[in-house]
């Protein structure tokens, strides 16, 4: 089989449309006002509505409230929730019990020290996906083109499906791919023109790349 491909930070109609077109597998919402791809909940709720039926939903929220959460869940009744800020296995879930909703947790990684959180994590999610640690003085805990050291991810014990992400574009995710052994990766600003601007021919560029490699 093929890579899998997560389309995240989508937020528009231009790319909710060639998400789908081009056989994208899930497709990220993204509720961070720190995002450029943040998006209003009537925004969100247009293009789940694109993307229902076609892929999956995943809603990405950041050390969200329930109020906020459950106001996500009710506008797009998604397929997933993403945890992509300091949620730790307890917050996972509670999200998860509480919403009755799949959980993809986001694992920030710089280095080896940061995996000993996962046991826990891995017990309380659905999927877990590791992205690369934000750089000091972001603003934001993921979407920012850096990478981490795909070969962190061999021989890991990991009983969860997972997503690996950060700085993942069409030239390289044949790569990352072998060297960490990901059968799902995730892409956001690697498709973009701008950031915040995601643009159909990358993407189309990024899902051909990854369906050419046989996992």
């Amino acid at each position: 089989m093929s890579l899998l491909v997560k389309i995240c930070g989508i937020n528009s109609r231009i790319a909710a449309e060639a998400a789908v077109r081009y056989g994208a597998d899930f497709g990220g919402l993204v509720f961070y006002p720190h995002s450029p791809r943040n998006l209003s909940l009537a925004e969100g709720r247009e293009l789940a509505g694109i993307l229902r039926g076609h892929l999956r939903i995943v809603a990405l929220v950041a050390d969200a409230s329930d109020d906020f959460i459950g106001e996500v869940v009710n506008a797009l009744r998604p397929d997933f929730v993403q945890l992509h800020g300091s949620e730790d296995a307890d917050r996972v879930g509670e999200v998860r019990a509480k919403f009755k909703v799949h959980v993809i947790k986001a694992v920030p990684i710089s280095g080896e020290d940061d995996f000993a959180k996962v046991p826990d994590l891995m017990q309380a999610s659905d999927m877990l996906l590791f992205d690369a640690k934000a750089p000091p003085h972001a603003v934001r805990p993921g979407g920012n083109s850096t990478a981490f050291d795909w070969k962190l991810m061999r021989a890991r014990n990991i009983s969860r499906p997972w997503i690996l992400a950060g700085g993942l574009t069409a030239k390289n995710v044949g790569r990352a791919a072998v060297e960490s052994g990901a059968r799902y990766v995730d892409v956001s600003s690697g498709v973009e023109s701008t950031p915040g601007n995601k643009d159909p021919n990358l993407i189309a560029d990024f899902i051909t790349a990854a369906r050419k490699l046989t996992i």
